[in-house]
């Protein structure tokens, strides 16, 4: 009977482990952060309409949402295909272009950018006097790459000189170009980060150049069809136009409101005369993740090569240390560096960031953001439409958020 009385117990003992297993497994697993409530708590209940957020890991998507409306008025609900202005993500694609036309012998990263460009070639300094002096060095397309081209940015007397030149009001690139020949260089190139428009405007009058082709062309061709960008381009179609999402900003009375933007007043359509290397094109959270993934896999996709792998590498390698900048870094504190077209994260702490260090990506003014991390082979993408102001009652920026959240999927 006692051994009978054993095996009872014995039996009953290992039923209740095999029973529990299942609930320590779970206990043990932390549960995955829902990206859901993520988009819900972070951006539409702070006062953002909509959002869409697509993550990307090993070789899928793991994330995949579209929470809340595409315009103020909370009428139109936001759908997956929705079209969206990504103003400086376009920067990045300008970038690409480039380094393949370099990857082709068109030039080399150290080229003075006189050479290509001979309207830029007789650029000055601008002293203390107003008299110009000769830089100590060439501009190449390196600076421009790395926005430390020394073209004024804020005020100044060189900066007065920009304003007059009336860039934006040019009719295309190459009168851009011929305009921007007469405004004098603010310091010396190669010496200061400055993120601003004209470095990547000129940018583009090189794919020109070198391409033989309008821009827009260009890109379409040898970029965004091969790529299966669809929807991707400097204007969208008259029949596609109520997929764009409306553009918000913040008025004086703390209020969401309708952008008064041009882009914003006539969607669709393009933000300056030119076809904007800098900020000009539209796009969907599909298509930028198709480019993005092109990036992370050293510059090729579905068997094409859009741009040479050691060009990719240096697109995500940080220039400014090792151009001996006094301060090597894009933000007011530590820990950003910037590649060829793309920010490079040198101490994820330092930024608030989780995750590896060689981090890259990039941000638009209406609050889209991507992010690529190498050492995980993982993407974000991040799209909605909303331009950020000064007012007390600003809706709270998102994209850190949203970079701590890919790496909280992503974890081990």
């Amino acid at each position: 009977m006692t051994s009978l009385y054993r095996r009872t117990g014995l039996r009953a003992l290992l039923a209740l482990c095999t029973a529990l297993v299942p609930f320590i497994a779970a206990s043990a697993d932390p549960p995955q952060p829902d990206t859901r409530a993520w988009l819900q708590r972070e951006v539409v209940d702070v006062g953002y309409p909509g959002a869409r957020v697509l993550l990307w890991h090993g070789d899928a998507v793991v994330r995949d949402e579209t929470l809340g409306f595409a315009d103020i008025a909370h009428a139109r609900p936001l759908s997956d295909d929705a079209i969206y202005r990504i103003y400086s993500m376009t920067k990045p694609v300008v970038s690409a272009a480039v380094l393949r036309l370099i990857g082709e012998g068109h030039g080399t990263l150290d080229d003075p950018v006189g050479k290509h460009l001979p309207e830029l070639a007789g650029l000055k300094v601008m002293g203390v006097t107003g008299i110009g002096r000769a830089p100590a060095r060439a501009l190449t397309i390196r600076h421009l790459l790395t926005h430390t081209t020394g073209f004024p940015v804020g005020d100044g007397k060189a900066a007065r000189r920009r304003h007059e030149a009336r860039l934006e009001y040019s009719l295309d690139l190459a009168a851009y170009v011929q305009r921007l020949g007469k405004v004098p260089l603010e310091r010396e190139p190669g010496t200061r980060f400055a993120y601003d428009s004209i470095a990547t405007e000129v940018l583009g009058r090189l794919v020109e150049v070198w391409s033989g082709q309008p821009l827009p062309l260009y890109l379409h061709t040898t970029f965004f069809v091969p790529l299966g960008m669809v929807d991707t381009g400097f204007e969208v179609p008259a029949g596609q136009r109520d997929r764009i999402v409306e553009l918000s900003r913040i008025d004086d009375e703390g209020r969401l409101v309708l952008s008064d933007e041009p882009t914003a007043r006539y969607p669709g359509t393009r933000p300056r005369p030119y076809f904007s290397a800098a900020g000009g094109l539209y796009s969907t959270a599909s298509d930028y993740l198709r480019f993005a993934r092109m990036l992370l896999a050293r510059g090729r996709l579905d068997g094409h090569e859009f741009v040479p792998a050691a060009l990719v590498d240096e697109m995500f390698r940080d220039q400014l240390a090792p151009m001996g900048l006094a301060v090597p870094y894009i933000d007011e504190t530590p820990g950003r560096g910037f590649g060829l077209g793309l920010s490079v994260l040198l101490d994820p702490a330092a930024q608030g960031r989780e995750g590896a260090a060689g981090q890259v990506g990039w941000t638009g003014a209406a609050s889209t953001a991507f992010v690529i991390d190498p050492a995980t082979g993982s993407i974000g993408v991040l799209m909605l439409q909303h331009l950020p102001g000064s007012h007390p009652r600003e809706l709270p920026r998102v994209a850190r958020a949203f970079y701590n959240h890919l790496q909280q999927v992503i974890a081990p």
